[in-house]
């Protein structure tokens, strides 16, 4: 199934890209995607599907637009 992944900040340099799309088995989880773009699970982040919030084991579908957003923090 096809996903479009878009990264922000400073994933974006971290990995290589802003936004592509990529072709992952069915039943990838939120979970699944980060591991697959090689981010470490324990870095905080903030993972949407098509504008939601998701949890890190919800399974995505094809068609899905995941944003992976770093957690931003100060005043």
């Amino acid at each position: 199934m096809k996903i479009t992944v878009k990264l922000i900040g400073p994933f974006v340099q971290a990995f290589g890209f802003s936004e592509k799309q990529l072709d992952v088995p069915e039943g990838t989880t939120a979970d699944g995607l980060v591991a697959l773009v090689h981010i470490d699970s324990a870095r905080p982040k903030i993972v949407t599907r098509n504008g939601r919030a998701i949890a890190p084991d919800e399974a995505l579908a094809d068609g899905d637009r995941v944003v992976i957003s770093p957690i931003y923090s100060g005043g």
